[in-house]
């Protein structure tokens, strides 16, 4: 089984508006409302690819009550840990420019997150734990490493997508997949990139400090997979950027699902760009259809 953590979900409110004017009234063209975090879109994106997660975190209050209703209704299985508080709300303004206003959060106190804990440390080898997004303010630095700690004394497979320390820190613990993208790759070695080439020698040194594979996104310059035994590039297939939400998320669940199928690292991270991909080009999450659409005009070659 697949297990998706997100520590810190939102329920998203998207709204888009003809031409956003500040300090006065504006009407909605369109609006709509998903659960929000990156885990979370992982399971999403799993569940339209035929494979089954189960969604872990934190939730409390009416919008938490909401993800979790909204969830059940796809089908896809949680074990949430209740909190006092509310769940946030981020709100999405799209307009002539993308605009994100993020809530701060919920508290999470000692006894919820050893809830979590104790249900990780139910996962065996054969399960995969998927760490997503950030931690809330009212929970400790470390808490990925404590997470991560359970999964290698159980030898627990885990996919870490986080940034900065959070991502640094848990590359000692073996994370059988992580997945900066250019920008993060940057700040970790505090320099920056405009080819793929000169991403590699950096996403190289990611796998000497731990990480078993890594893929590194360049928006509309393709993706770059590195791991001890190979070091592939990918194209990115033509069409228009709609959004820009959730498409690292989709590039997890699409390495997960058709490796959970096929065992083949090329063909994961093949799949992993046409997910990505097919959710830059959708408003909301991209659907199995366009997926397998673009998959084939997705080429890989080796550096």
């Amino acid at each position: 089984m697949i297990y998706t953590v997100t520590l810190n979900p939102s329920l998203d409110y998207i709204v888009e508006v003809e031409d956003l004017t500040l300090g006065d009234l504006n009407r909605t063209k369109n609006e709509s409302k998903f659960p929000g975090g990156k885990g979370i879109n992982v399971s999403r994106l799993l569940k339209r690819m035929g494979v089954p997660s189960k969604a872990l975190g934190f939730v409390g209050g009416f919008t938490g009550l909401y993800i979790k209703n909204y969830l059940k209704r796809e089908d896809i299985e949680t074990k949430f840990v209740d909190v006092q508080e509310d769940t946030r709300i981020n709100v999405k303004l799209k307009s002539n420019s993308e605009t994100e206003v993020n809530a701060k959060g919920p508290t999470i106190t000692e006894a919820d997150f050893k809830q979590l804990q104790d249900q990780i440390s139910q996962l065996t080898s054969e399960d995969t734990l998927v760490l997503a997004g950030s931690i809330p303010s009212s929970m400790e630095s470390s808490t990925y490493e404590k997470l991560v700690s359970i999964c290698q004394l159980n030898q627990t497979k885990f996919v870490v997508d986080a940034e900065g320390d959070l991502l640094k820190k848990v590359l000692p613990f073996k994370p059988f997949l992580i997945k900066p993208n250019h920008h993060e790759l940057g700040e970790l070695f505090n320099t920056s990139f405009s080819t793929a080439e000169e991403v590699v020698p950096y996403a190289r040194k990611l796998v000497e400090m731990g990480a078993e594979n890594v893929i590194v996104s360049l928006a509309g310059e393709g993706a770059v997979l590195v791991n001890r035994e190979v070091a592939f590039l990918s194209n990115v297939p033509k069409g228009e950027v709609k959004s820009s939400v959730g498409a690292g998320d989709s590039m997890v669940a699409g390495f997960l699902a058709k490796y959970e199928e096929t065992k083949q690292i090329e063909e994961a991270f093949r799949y992993s760009v046409a997910s990505g991909s097919a959710t830059a080009f959708s408003i909301g999450l991209a659907t199995k259809e366009m997926i397998e659409t673009l998959y084939t005009s997705v080429y890989i070659t080796k550096f």
